[in-house]
């Protein structure tokens, strides 16, 4: 995999593929050098963002059907995940976990028990149960920040260290030692989406695609012309530039960033990235900040960690955590 930086090497905007709604742009082939395999292209609303995915292949049909099966996916892991439905794993486990164990599947519990690690490996800098601070600044619906009095319980951070995943009876069972918290997968459940979109594309047979949440992206295989995908970094200022350019194939990516939700009161930006040692949005002088990594599920949290910690404690701990992971761009 390469970088290039600003705009070098990214085709022009008519060979852009109809993908890029987030922080991602992804590079064609003119239409007129195309050979027989074409690709075909879907946008689905899914996991609080816009899904989307390219898949190179001779029959169209046949990819639309990969294509739906691979949207069935990503609802089905939504439906476990997401904070936002009272019915989810995770929304059963945020109503009841801190009362009794709550029972999770075997599924859920891997992505939480990934989760810890990541939060233990990065000293809190990742921290899953950040739902009750994320609920408070919902940016959403909010246009002015919290009051000093309401936030004033989130300092010194550390709440993932009274999050419990064990097994009762041979059921997995998620426990909450502490009141005042509740999970919040959004810095690791889309990328792990992502993983299983691209494992249900497998399974079809599919070996040349992109699939891509918002800031969360798995390139597979190679584009039309054989070439590794050529991945734009959107800007952070100018949401019809790139920053950086990267190829990749079969390697994921994802970037952290404090431009796509956010408000502005009193002459100040709040962004949607918490720091959890404070449950307010990071001081920082970052923008954004991409990864890559073998599973989208470790670019992911490796990109919320890093930006947390700054570009060169997280490549450190990248390099502990996930030593495949690389820290690819920042700015």
């Amino acid at each position: 995999m390469t970088a290039e930086r600003r705009n070098g090497g990214f085709p022009s905007r008519r060979d852009v593929l109809a993908l890029g709604v987030g922080a991602f742009l992804v590079g064609s082939f003119p239409l007129a050098m195309r050979g027989r395999k074409g690709t075909v292209r879907r946008a689905l609303p899914v996991m609080g963002t816009v899904g989307e995915m390219a898949v190179v292949h001779a029959d169209a049909r046949y990819a639309q059907k990969a294509m739906d099966a691979a949207f069935q996916e990503l609802a089905r892991v939504e439906a476990l995940l997401t904070r936002f439905r009272a019915d989810s794993e995770i929304g059963r486990a945020n109503a009841g976990a801190h009362r009794a164990p709550e029972p999770v599947s075997s599924e859920t519990a891997g992505v939480l028990l990934e989760s810890l690690r990541w939060a233990e490996g990065s000293g809190g800098a990742f921290d899953p149960c950040l739902a009750l601070a994320a609920r408070l600044w919902d940016f959403r619906v909010r246009q002015t920040p919290p009051s000093p009095e309401e936030l004033a319980s989130w300092a010194g951070g550390g709440l993932y260290r009274a999050l419990e995943v064990d097994t009762f009876r041979g059921t997995p069972v998620v426990v909450f030692r502490e009141e005042g918290m509740g999970l919040d997968l959004g810095g690791i459940g889309k990328g792990y989406g992502v993983d299983r979109a691209v494992d249900v594309l497998r399974a079809w047979g599919i070996r040349n695609a992109v699939v891509n949440l918002g800031g969360d992206l798995y390139a597979m295989g190679v584009s039309e012309d054989g070439d590794p995908w050529k991945v734009g970094v959107r800007s952070p200022d100018d949401p019809a530039g790139v920053v950086a350019t990267l190829r990749l194939s079969d390697r994921a990516v994802a970037t952290s960033g404090t431009y796509l939700q956010y408000f502005e009161y009193g002459g100040r930006r709040y962004h949607h990235l918490l720091d959890p040692r404070t449950g307010a949005p990071l001081e920082t002088a970052l923008k954004t900040l991409t990864v890559a990594a073998p599973t989208c599920m470790a670019a992911d949290a490796a990109a919320t960690a890093a930006f947390v910690l700054g570009p060169e404690a997280g490549r450190e701990v990248l390099g502990r955590v996930a030593p495949g992971a690389e820290l690819v761009h920042f700015g």
